[in-house]
């Protein structure tokens, strides 16, 4: 018996990493076979050019049918807005194009259906090492592999004891002092523009943290990403915004999920693959 498709008024995604080992494609696929909606907004770092230019680039199919995906929901009649993040800052470059019904822009202010207006945008811009120190930037790319790196060890570890997925690299954003406070100044930065630009709202990605709160007025709503999380963030038909938790909702595990790949494409008699979750920083 099939699940019955989740029909949203919006959908909201950001910070899918394809071109990254650390990409949770198939669990993306699941949800965008699983739901049907009027408008998509793609917030950003959808596609890793970081990793392009690394010579890092790793593409299986299960990328390419993302975005295989997403043009077909352009080319069946739903609005697809891309407002490009630092991670697909090339595609910045096109703003105001349209690619295969896909609609390119620096950011955008969203209508919903209760009147109440939101700013979209990525974010990256109110993030200080990002904007004015690159260098540091990318350091902080490599030591964030290097930690989901440890992670893998640490949860093969925990699997042979029967323990559940747990994010190591989630758990130090949260925990760390400084993390804390990044994500706070983050938050009120990109609610400070919602403001004085006088909409209701803003809605963005980059920090990979999903969350969703009231600021001194102004509704700030991250849908978090596709590496850690996979998280996305819905508009229902009378403008009630939630964010999903996909892993959490589909039981599934990152662990899990590629073990249930793998074995999948050992039935279809190609060569297995062991996918490293190997992601990049906001």
């Amino acid at each position: 018996m099939t699940d019955p498709i989740r029909h949203y008024r919006t959908v909201f995604i950001s910070d899918v990493h394809l071109g990254t080992r650390g990409c949770q494609a198939e669990l993306l696929l699941d949800f965008i076979r699983s739901i049907e909606c009027d408008t998509l907004y793609l917030v950003g770092d959808i596609i890793d050019g970081w990793k392009m230019k690394s010579g890092g680039w790793y593409w299986p199919q299960s990328h390419n049918d993302v975005v295989q995906k997403v043009l077909r929901l352009a080319r069946k009649g739903v609005n697809v807005i891309y407002v490009p993040g630092n991670h697909d800052d090339r595609i910045r470059d096109f703003c105001g194009i349209h690619f295969g019904g896909v609609v390119v822009a620096r950011d955008i202010i969203h209508e919903a259906a209760d009147g109440k207006r939101y700013l979209v945008l990525h974010g990256d811009e109110f993030d200080g090492v990002v904007e004015h120190a690159k260098w540091l930037a990318f350091l902080g790319d490599w030591a964030y592999r290097a930690l989901l790196g440890a992670n893998t060890g640490w949860n093969l570890i925990r699997r042979r004891m029967g323990f559940g997925y747990w994010s190591l690299s989630a758990f130090v954003k949260v925990k760390v002092k400084n993390a804390l406070q990044f994500i706070e100044n983050f938050e009120l930065a990109v609610a400070g523009e919602a403001r004085r630009r006088g909409v209701d709202g803003v809605i963005c990605g980059h920090i990979h943290h999903a969350e969703m709160r009231d600021i001194d007025g102004v509704t700030y709503i991250n849908d978090g990403d596709w590496v850690e999380s996979c998280t996305a963030l819905v508009e229902h038909a009378d403008g009630r915004m939630e964010i999903l938790d996909w892993a959490r909702l589909r039981g599934w595990s990152m662990l899990d999920r590629g073990a249930q790949v793998q074995v999948q494409i050992q039935a279809q008699g190609a060569r297995p693959f062991a996918p490293e979750p190997e992601a990049l920083p906001a």
